[in-house]
């Protein structure tokens, strides 16, 4: 399971960014805009050798001591759940596309992903 869950706009700013112990908040924050390079060169890589990127899943991007960070773009099998949820809130006509994700139900989805003590 998950200890943070961020989505990060188009224009690599985040958007939204959920972790479990809020002690271990601004750590979480650190390494996903540390990750954001990493998530940056794989795509740019992929763009170059293929036409498709419907199925963008980044896999491994940042490992640290304690954990693992793993990205994705679109829609994969993994995050169907999570990102469904965006859509639905992306699609709400009362938000504003790129201000920070405050939805109850997105949130609710996040928390459901995240690792439970």
């Amino acid at each position: 399971m998950a200890v943070c869950v961020a989505v990060i706009a188009k224009d690599n700013y985040p958007l939204y960014i959920r972790t479990i112990a809020v002690e271990n908040e601004l750590k979480f924050h650190y390494t996903v805009h540390t990750s954001l390079d990493v998530v940056e060169e794989k795509i740019s890589s992929v763009a170059k050798n293929t036409a498709d990127l419907r199925e963008l899943y980044l896999g491994l991007l940042y490992p640290t001591e304690d954990y693992k960070v793993y990205g994705y773009v679109t829609n994969t099998k993994m995050f169907r759940k999570l990102h469904n949820a965006y859509v639905d809130m992306f699609c709400n006509p009362f938000y504003n596309h790129g201000d920070v994700i405050s939805s109850r139900s997105f949130g609710e989805v996040v928390n459901g992903m995240m690792v439970q003590d």
